[in-house]
């Protein structure tokens, strides 16, 4: 993910411009001839920086000004590196799906190999709270996203299912994975606790059974099936659902 900014971003005027307002740092900024015994700042140590704090506070305690703090430097030198916390977020957005891994297409497989990148996608998603809320505001400029999209529907295809489908299907499983996680993150967000919107599963249960038998006959007698699934358990059947409702053919 270290890339070369200025080939990234498509031109040497943002990074001149980005290099000022570091300079605007004065003093407190980096010490160019290295006498502060500071490491250099670079993407890959912001980056890193960004995701200890996402993983131990969630994306919501992400800005710059937490980043710089943490690097022991002033927000405006971080602007030489990264554009603005948009980017920041679209780096870190690669990153994670950059650590997914997509096998080789199987005709045989198809379905359970791509539950696999689902799966793996989930779990980095998750090892970050809320990080997947970038994925759902993100266009697709991530060349490691579009890689996973790319394998994803290379899979279908080779499963047999027809490209328009295939596409649309994909587009379904990132926003549903997304969402899925971004949900979850939610869940167990430290204000979480504190919301009386957010209740466990037995507080649901209870009041999905006080509800009025004759107006909500169905939801009071299967209040627990309604609230029911451990685990990812319904992760998996909303996915294999969908991939069974497309028409693979040999």
């Amino acid at each position: 993910m270290a890339r070369d900014r200025g080939v990234r971003r498509g031109g040497a005027g943002r990074d001149d411009w980005a290099a000022r307002i570091a300079a605007l740092d004065g003093p407190h900024g980096p010490d160019p001839g290295g006498r502060s015994g500071k490491a250099p700042l670079t993407v890959r140590r912001i980056m890193d920086t960004a995701f200890e704090l996402v993983e131990a506070e969630g994306h919501e305690a992400l800005t710059m000004r937490r980043v710089a703090a943490a690097l022991d430097t002033g927000p405006a030198s971080l602007y030489a590196h990264v554009r603005d916390k948009a980017d920041l977020d679209e780096l870190l957005l690669g990153a994670v799906c950059a650590r997914v891994s997509v096998p080789e297409a199987d005709a045989a497989r198809w379905e359970e190999q791509l539950l696999d990148v689902c799966r793996s996608l989930r779990d980095e998603y998750l090892r970050y709270p809320g990080i997947s809320r970038v994925a759902l505001a993100a266009a697709p400029n991530s060349l490691d996203a579009l890689r996973l999209s790319e394998g994803m529907l290379t899979i279908l295809l080779t499963g047999g299912v027809a490209p328009r489908p295939a596409a649309w299907a994909i587009d379904a499983v990132f926003l549903y994975v997304s969402a899925y996680c971004f949900e979850m993150s939610l869940r167990h967000s430290p204000e979480a606790g504190a919301d009386q919107r957010v209740l466990d599963r037995e507080a649901l249960v209870e009041r999905y059974r006080v509800l009025p038998a004759d107006t909500f006959p169905s939801t009071v007698a299967h209040a627990r099936e309604l609230t029911s699934g451990e685990e990812h358990e319904r992760f998996e059947f909303t996915l294999r659902t969908l991939l069974r409702g497309l028409d693979a053919r040999p």
